[in-house]
């Protein structure tokens, strides 16, 4: 059996790419874990990209993506 890997690199590389616009990599390239929990903006479409992450990507590794914690975040105040 092909790792998804191989099968879905296209598809892999377009998440990725999505991932590194939301978080303006090309100009920002660093983040600290308190600046992106702190971040609704990037915060939800990242979370909104998890379907399509578990689809095209192996995620066995991966327990964020595995078992996300499942929060109304477009609705959460802090």
């Amino acid at each position: 059996m092909r790792l998804k890997s191989e099968l879905y690199k296209k598809e892999q590389d377009e998440i990725i790419e999505q991932i590194i616009k939301i978080l303006n990599l090309e100009n920002n390239n660093t983040y600290t874990l308190h600046e992106l929990d702190n971040n609704k903006e990037i915060q939800i479409p990242i979370m909104e990209l998890i379907p399509e992450i578990r689809k095209w990507f192996s995620f066995n590794g991966i327990k964020a993506v595995g078992e996300p914690i499942i929060l109304n975040y477009k609705t959460k105040r802090l």
